[in-house]
């Protein structure tokens, strides 16, 4: 049996874990408050955006803007949002085995296949089962608007200069803080809507000419689902690490709780053992 010395350390540092554990649950919730509201607020534009440019990319049968056409089908370029830190349960872990599954399955369609990372994890995990194309780390504790699009601009050149035929980004999105959704989504070239075929279209007059407004759209268009995306990733890690640290602080207390019992009893057993000898020699003394 553990002494009773040892089983006080173990409690006072399972006590300091707890605390530990219970702060980060709380700056978790706070960030997570703020990431929330970003991706509310993000999300109806970023879909209808999308929506709609998709629908004129293909409206009168036009379809020649280069970011509907696939100039290099053979290469392709998978984008990975992982996160930059840990302590968020399987956050990091689905989404990197998701893209090396992605990246064996499909590894047959095309001639070759390159990976981008946003987030140290994803990183740190495919570099070693993979060649990393190009890697991004420490943008997302202090994102904003001008790194996706820089990001998104990197991504487009890229693509008009035929180094890749398609584009696919892969991320968490943000359900609910107990869980988050595994989302893979075609980024370029961009696909006409499916399933959505309307009985009455309006004839369009564009101001200026449709192919000027759609070579400014498009771009925006890559820059703002890369924005989403990259917001539900940081909602869906805050909702992660908070549940995370929630069940570390529970599974403390029952092992501070177990702890406790234990030295209660090796208190007891030693206690028992003195008392023993201390009656063993009043006997002896007596005899």
């Amino acid at each position: 049996m553990a002494s009773l010395k040892s089983i006080k350390k173990r409690i006072t540092t399972v006590k300091n874990s707890r605390q530990i554990t219970k702060a980060m649950k709380m700056v978790a919730a706070a960030k997570l408050r703020r990431a929330q509201e970003n991706v509310t607020a993000a999300r109806p534009y970023a879909r209808k955006l999308g929506s709609v440019l998709r629908k004129l990319a293909t409206s009168g049968g036009e379809s020649g803007h280069p970011l509907v056409q696939r100039e290099n089908p053979g290469k392709a370029l998978l984008v990975v949002i992982t996160s930059d830190r840990g302590l968020c349960g399987s956050f990091n872990a689905n989404i990197s085995k998701t893209a090396e599954r992605f990246i064996l399955e499909k590894s047959a369609d095309y001639d070759e296949l390159s990976v981008m990372t946003i987030g140290r994890k994803g990183n740190e995990y495919l570099r070693h089962r993979t060649k990393i194309w190009k890697n991004y780390t420490n943008i997302l504790s202090n994102l904003n608007y001008q790194t996706a699009a820089l990001i998104a601009q990197e991504i487009i050149e890229g693509f008009l200069a035929g180094e890749y035929g398609e584009v696919h980004l892969l991320y968490n999105s943000f359900k609910s803080v107990m869980s988050q959704d595994i989302t893979l989504v075609r980024l370029l070239p961009i696909a006409p809507p499916e399933g959505q075929e309307e009985e009455f279209r309006p004839e369009a007059i564009y101001e200026p000419a449709k192919e000027e407004l759609l070579s400014e759209l498009f771009p925006k268009h890559i820059e703002v689902q890369i924005f989403h995306a990259l917001l539900e990733s940081i909602a869906a890690e805050h909702g992660a690490r908070m549940t995370a640290m929630d069940s570390a602080t529970k599974n403390a207390s029952v092992m501070i709780d177990k702890l406790t019992l234990q030295y209660n009893r090796a208190r007891q057993a030693a206690i028992t053992k003195e008392l023993l000898e201390i009656i063993s020699g009043a006997e002896s003394i007596k005899g």
